[in-house]
């Protein structure tokens, strides 16, 4: 039964070490390898080492020490920009807030807190650069819907009927241009991307190019 099983493994191992079937077999597993870090990402920190727990926790602290600096920035910001601002009240009544007044206040809290580096490394937080590029991304995906808002948005696609248009193949469009350039990036000037994200491309899109064993081919890379 051994020989028989040895047997095998030898003939499907010269069958994904040919080379006539490299390219073929190379996105079979890149598509292990995504599936594979899928599961790395999403999967609950319920097995992690205690050093990463250590790491959640500074990161959880680091996050929740964040927005509270800014909150308090940015309501004592809009206090002081309605009291002392150039938009007062009626005669017994409180000032009114500026039309502006929120973006200001929120511009001096993310300079003050989130624009800051490291005094001892010199680099920006990853935390403060995951929370400033998930605010950036809702930012321009909100701004974009607006500027399709029949009425209200932009000259032109504001129209009813390109509004309808544009926002039935908007998303579409967004996804293939960001993973086209995303792509490109990662091809041709990878360095520039964030590390973290550098380096699950690369473990999805080029150690799947190499292994030479059935076991490194699916159990894990060379």
């Amino acid at each position: 039964m051994d020989g028989a099983l040895q047997s095998l493994k030898g003939s499907i191992e010269r069958i994904i070490l040919d080379p006539k079937y490299h390219d073929l077999l190379a996105i079979v597993k890149a598509a292990r390898n995504g599936a594979v870090y899928g599961c790395k990402v999403r999967f609950p920190h319920a097995l992690v080492f205690r050093e990463k727990i250590w790491l959640v926790f500074r990161a959880t602290r680091t996050h929740a020490r964040n927005l509270a600096k800014f909150a308090t920035v940015y309501k004592l910001g809009c206090m002081l920009l309605k009291r002392f601002g150039a938009t007062p009240g009626k005669e017994g009544k409180r000032p009114k807030t500026g039309p502006y007044d929120s973006f200001i206040a929120g511009l001096v809290g993310g300079y003050l807190v989130f624009g800051g580096r490291s005094k001892r490394t010199g680099k920006i937080s990853s935390v403060s650069q995951q929370i400033c590029i998930y605010v950036f991304a809702r930012v321009v995906l909100a701004l974009a819907r607006m500027a399709v808002e029949p009425g209200r948005g932009l000259p032109v696609v504001s129209r009813p009927d390109l509004s309808a248009k544009i926002t039935y193949h908007a998303w579409p469009v967004f996804a293939a241009a960001s993973w086209g350039m995303v792509m490109w990036l990662f091809r041709w000037h990878a360095a520039e991307l964030q590390p973290s994200l550098r380096s699950s491309m690369s473990y999805i899109y080029q150690q799947s190019d190499e292994w030479d064993s059935l076991r490194n081919f699916l159990w894990h890379n060379k």
